[in-house]
């Protein structure tokens, strides 16, 4: 659809032309009244049909004592059937001063319920001992490579696993429907419009001890079909478990990478280490609340380094999660190997979230031109955290370096890793100027704050160029797609300032999503 749009008020505007020369017959007038009009948000990492089913589960975000996360288990158990499982995420331990949750702390409340509760990061949960004991974890249970079983001194379970250790467990929980799927992907899409989203980039249902199939059903069964029943109301561009490489090569090879405006195939995606906050993030020194602990490697490197080989060498792009700065360097050490291997040409490889990084890795994304696929949002939660974990002083030079990213001309992309945090371009585009945790009164790493420009850059044509689709999306631009977003604000120096504005009106395709 064109689109005509009065008082543009921004640096993104169509250059070159005025609005009556891009005005022709059927051309739409909107008169947005002085306000600031940016294009569509993309968010450049998400779960989405997995935020969408957690949206209809116990929701453990912000709790911040160990009495309420007990009642919100409570109350669910009071609502469930006898022997029906007790699903829920979102709880972070450093809010109610860092004490791991056990299973006896549920135990007595859910004598008749499994339960499985996801920490916020996805790289953690903690089950009963109904759950423990039906998926057959004792303390004879040896960990799985790449993941843990939580124990006391005794050797018990204390129901905590990590990373690849959830795999013992996860298969016991019933299936999501498809029509729960379905519903999930309604509920999610709303949500996200209502941010001012049109496109996320979507990793699927899948971590570390999750079966890859996962993704693949969620394609054939919810996005296919709401594809052909024209239900699709935000793009999504596709990424898959990387051991489904040669799947999805073919799949691209019947099918091409655009399934349609909404759907695109994007790549694959791989895991080097787990997250911070479970203490299975990959370091080169070990944690300081854990002396004799470096972080977990998820995926062992020749396997890292075979499958991304094969993926490359079939056109595909390729994502690789690395938090801590040994799993960058890991990656960035693989990404360097199969350039020098295979040649150069534009490959757009990722890494997701670049959270920490060693002295001069920021720079080798640079040099590597490896796209920073970072999510601003997380580190209003790691500021103290990251502290405790690492200490003041690495914490302070290796974390969350997106002006040093940017300066070294490292490709910068934005996200929110939902349901990890609520999905929210505007509370990221404002995180990333002022790094301001709650509580604090200056600035964590102020050297590392961005401008507004850079920030919506990162969330907009820097995220669509990121996943190949600077083409169609990411700017304001005559041929592009017109997605859109009409913010609150009608001064763009206020914004600048301050970064504050909201959500007015969301338009797809120039058609109104919102509200």
């Amino acid at each position: 659809m064109s689109l005509f749009l009065l008082l543009i008020l921004w640096p993104f505007t169509m250059a070159g032309f005025s609005d009556l020369e891009l005005a022709a017959d059927g051309t739409e007038e909107l008169d947005l009244g002085g306000k600031v009009v940016v294009p569509g948000f993309i968010d450049s990492h998400v779960h989405l049909i997995y935020a969408g089913l957690q949206m209809a589960r116990v929701e453990l975000h912000g709790i911040n004592k160990k009495d309420e996360f007990v009642r919100k288990i409570k109350e669910a158990v009071r609502n469930a059937k006898e022997g029906s499982w007790i699903l829920g995420g979102g709880w972070n331990n450093d809010l109610w001063g860092g004490e791991l949750p056990l299973a006896s702390w549920i135990d007595d409340i859910t004598p008749y319920n499994p339960v499985w509760l996801n920490r916020m990061d996805g790289h953690m949960g903690l089950a009963n001992s109904v759950a423990l004991k039906l998926s057959g974890i004792s303390n004879l249970t040896k960990d799985p490579e790449g993941g843990t079983i939580v124990r006391t001194v005794d050797g018990e379970p204390t129901g905590l696993l990590i990373d690849s250790a959830m795999k013992l467990l996860l298969p016991y929980i019933p299936e999501d429907t498809v029509n729960e799927r379905r519903e999930a992907l309604v509920g999610a899409t709303n949500h996200a419009l209502m941010r001012g989203v049109t496109t996320v980039v979507d990793f699927g249902r899948y971590y570390p001890g999750v079966s890859a199939e996962l993704p693949w059903e969620d394609f054939s069964d919810v996005y296919q079909w709401a594809d052909a029943s024209k239900k699709m109301m935000i793009r999504v561009c596709l990424f898959f478990p990387m051991e489904t490489w040669l799947r999805l090569h073919d799949l691209i090879g019947k099918m091409g990478r655009a399934i349609s405006q909404w759907i695109y195939l994007g790549g694959v995606k791989a895991f080097a280490d787990g997250s911070l906050g479970s203490n299975s993030a990959l370091f080169h020194e070990p944690y300081a609340d854990e002396p004799h602990n470096y972080g977990l490697q998820v995926t062992e490197s020749e396997i890292l380094y075979n499958i991304t080989m094969a993926s490359e060498k079939s056109g595909l792009q390729v994502a690789i999660h690395a938090i801590g700065d040994r799993a960058n360097d890991l990656i960035l050490d693989i990404y360097e190997s199969v350039v020098s291997t295979n040649g150069m040409r534009d490959r757009r490889f990722r890494i997701e979230h670049a959270q920490h990084l060693a002295p001069g890795a920021a720079a080798r994304f640079g040099r590597q031109g490896i796209v920073a696929s970072v999510q601003p949002l997380h580190l209003l939660g790691d500021a103290d955290t990251a502290t405790k974990k690492l200490g003041t002083d690495r914490a302070q030079k290796e974390s969350y370096l997106f002006r040093s990213l940017l300066a070294s001309n490292a490709p910068l992309a934005f996200g929110s890793d939902w349901p990890v945090v609520d999905i929210n371009p505007l509370g990221g585009i404002k995180t990333a100027m002022k790094r301001l945790p709650p509580g604090w009164d200056d600035a964590w790493i102020p050297s590392e704050c961005l401008t507004l420009n850079d920030s919506l850059k990162a969330h907009t044509i820097s995220a669509a160029r990121a996943c190949f689709l600077d083409n169609d999306l990411g700017s304001l631009s005559p041929g592009k797609l017109a997605d859109f977003v009409i913010l609150s604000t009608d001064s763009w120096d206020d914004f600048a300032a301050e970064g504050s504005a909201s959500v007015e009106a969301t338009y797809v395709s120039g058609v109104r999503a919102y509200p």
